[in-house]
């Protein structure tokens, strides 16, 4: 078995098996799902079980690839709303944990460079540990770093698997107040029927009066003297015809005020017409809006509905399409089968994943990560690895496609990549933390291991006040801001399994690259001290 052990990929999976077994286990209520291969990792690295560090790149590379990829288009939306909440939060969390540094290295009698060692291992920064060292010209940096960094990573992930306990969070409420405050964004489109009354708008046509544009509604069917057809640009109202409009509440208002009163009169699809819900698979209309479409034009096809991510749109001449949006059409039915095919409509597509945008996208990323950003006083920091990959992730996912590229992946794509990349991370950094856990302890003893719990747990408690008290943060969004700002994706992946939601992403990839350059600012301040 001892020579099974050292075999990188056999010990590897053990652990990662191992790790899931513990996993489920609970006590009191509480698991540590995935979490747990970091512990089970530990152990084995204590007792001379380590994974080659190329595993854990590997999985880092994956996991923050696709978590960028699945928070890109939230991530900007998210900013806008409440970015500024998110951030002030991050920069508290870190000024405090510099300034509890400075109080405990006075107290303590502590060399500065060993204390803001410990500041970047208890956030678990490697770039601010370089700014530390940069900063200070002190190999202690270096120490410090080491013997804060196991509790650094496994204190966060224990705050964020208690917090919701402690707080008593029903994490499954919280998740349904995130998703109905992202719809409230996106409000339910209604269907309603209203007779034409307004004699200002009578013998116009659906172009002159610019229905869209003004009401943000889309007319689907007229119905003149009795006969229901899918209207057109050129479609004239007449006084006393009854017209069907989706949108918005507010959009159905304004309907209202433009047409006339609402009204239960039926207004029936007429017989050669049908309506269907088609899938956009068709790189070649991604990204284009439904006016360059023109599916009027092309094939009398008419879209009421686009819905997104489980999300329905009001589709707007300016809205462009995405990879796998569901467009609800209507169209006669002898020209279905064209728009279904024009758009594509092809679930296996849907399902298939193209490793080209993944390739692409962490090699950009990694050249990204090694440009050097000027700051004050002729310093200069890195996005580094991850944070070059992470940023890349998340613009590419907004754009959606370049040229013949898209930049997307199926559900199911994702959640793979990154299982896969999240277990060989925490297998790789529990086995490398292990080896030292010990050896660590008995040279420096148990004070320098308490200040760098310390410096780990009151800036995250100042953190969830400011959130809670303050901003009132929904709160799986708050524990994603508290990993990236402690720059933890172990946290990061412990949360991540602990809710199907994405908030604790967005929130993670909002605040990490602020958290990223706060961490190397302080570092560089205190390291100087």
């Amino acid at each position: 078995m001892s020579s099974l052990l050292t075999q990188p990929y056999f010990a590897l999976f053990l652990l990662i098996a191992l790790g899931i077994i513990v996993g489920h286990a609970k006590v009191r209520g509480i698991s540590l799902d995935n979490a747990a291969v970091l512990f089970v990792a530990l152990v084995f690295g204590h007792f001379g079980v380590v994974i080659p560090d190329e595993f854990q790149k590997i999985g880092l590379v994956l996991f923050i690839f696709t978590i960028g990829m699945q928070s890109g288009p939230g991530f900007f939306e998210a900013f806008k709303r409440q970015g500024r909440q998110l951030i002030v939060t991050s920069v508290l969390l870190i000024l405090s944990a510099s300034l509890i540094t400075i109080g405990l290295a006075v107290l303590f009698h502590i060399d500065f460079g060993l204390a803001v060692g410990l500041l970047t291992g208890a956030l678990t920064s490697t770039p601010g540990l370089a700014a530390a060292i940069e900063g200070s010209q002190s190999p202690l940096a270096s120490i410090g770093y080491g013997i804060a960094y196991p509790f650094g990573v496994i204190g966060v992930i224990l705050f964020a698997r208690f917090l919701p306990k402690l707080f008593r969070v029903d994490l499954e409420q919280s998740r349904a107040e995130y998703q109905a405050a992202e719809e409230a964004d996106y409000p339910e489109l209604q269907a309603q029927n209203f007779i034409v009354e307004n004699q200002n708008i009578t013998g116009k046509s659906l172009r002159e009066l610019k229905v869209t544009q003004m009401t943000d509604a889309t007319v689907s069917r007229v119905m003149h003297d009795d006969v229901a057809f899918s209207p057109t640009p050129d479609t004239v109202l007449e006084p006393g015809d009854f017209i069907r409009a989706v949108g918005t509440d507010e959009a159905l208002d304004r309907i209202k005020l433009l047409v006339g009163k609402s009204t239960d009169q039926e207004i029936p699809l007429a017989h050669d017409y049908d309506f269907q819900w088609i899938l956009v698979t068709n790189k070649n209309v991604v990204n284009k809006s439904l006016g360059q479409l023109n599916l009027l034009e092309r094939y009398n096809a008419t879209v009421t509905r686009i819905r997104r991510s489980g999300v329905e749109i009001t589709p707007q001449p300016h809205r462009k399409i995405r990879f796998g949006d569901r467009l609800m059409v209507i169209s006669a039915k002898g020209d279905m089968s064209r728009v279904s095919s024009y758009l594509g409509n092809e679930d296996k597509r849907l399902s298939e994943t193209d490793f080209l945008p993944i390739a692409l996208g962490v090699v950009l990323g990694v050249l990204l990560g090694k440009v050097r950003i000027p700051l004050f006083g002729g310093t200069s920091f890195s996005l580094g690895m991850t944070g070059g990959i992470l940023a890349v992730a998340l613009i590419m996912s907004r754009i959606g496609k370049t040229g013949p590229i898209i930049w997307s992946m199926s559900g199911s794509a994702n959640s793979l990549l990154r299982q896969l990349g999240l277990l060989f991370f925490l297998a790789a950094v529990g086995s490398s933390a292990g080896s030292h856990l010990v050896s660590t302890f008995t040279e420096y003893g148990p004070k320098l291991f308490l200040i760098g719990g310390v410096i780990t747990i009151i800036p995250m408690i100042v953190g969830t006040l400011v959130a809670m008290l303050v901003y009132r943060m929904n709160f799986i969004t708050m524990l994603g801001v508290l990993t990236g700002s402690m720059t933890s994706t172990p946290g990061l992946a412990a949360v991540d399994s602990m809710t199907e939601s994405n908030a604790p992403q967005v929130g993670y990839a909002t605040v990490y690259p602020i958290a990223l350059v706060g961490i190397i600012i302080a570092a560089k301040i205190i390291g100087k001290f």
